[in-house]
């Protein structure tokens, strides 16, 4: 298995994208109908200079089917250098949210703005996509107070 990381800060253009109240796509990493992938490690945060006051920022892991529009293609870095090509596609900071599965969520947190957070997959409990064109998970965030960029670096592999 061939292991990658990326995060949402992997490209310049577009810039992160500022929290609100509604779910925000941060990083959708997808099948490219060529293989499946699983996320094994998520690390979460704010990225941007605090409110005056202490706030909750909300991170959920959900299934896609289809890709959010005017983000980019985020650099994805194998962990071995030998490894081949990532078979997994993957978009960060998209400003039109894709389609969503219902009642999909795999992974909720909910963290102070001055807090971050590292999740890793109890073997076997890895978060699997398919191998379905496009299909796929997306990590995402919101905040009902916190206006500024968070950070959401994964580690996948591609199966």
């Amino acid at each position: 298995m061939a292991k990658f990381q990326t995060n949402n800060r992997s490209a310049t253009t577009p810039a992160q994208t500022n929290l609100t109240t509604t779910m925000k796509s941060m990083v959708e990493l997808a099948s490219a109908a060529s293989g499946r992938g699983q996320l094994y490690e998520l690390e979460v945060g704010a990225d941007g200079a605090p409110n005056a006051t202490d706030c909750q920022i909300v991170y959920d892991v959900v299934r896609k089917t289809v890709a959010g529009t005017g983000g980019v293609t985020g650099i994805m870095n194998a962990l071995d250098s030998a490894n081949p090509a990532a078979r997994t596609t993957c978009t960060i900071n998209t400003t039109s949210e894709g389609t969503i599965t219902a009642n999909s969520s795999l992974l909720a947190i909910a963290l102070n703005q001055r807090a971050s957070q590292r999740w890793i997959a109890a073997p076997g409990s890895e978060l699997v996509w398919p191998n379905t064109s496009a299909a796929g998970i997306c990590c995402r965030a919101l905040s009902p107070t916190y206006a500024a960029p968070v950070l959401i670096t994964t580690f996948f592999d591609d199966l």
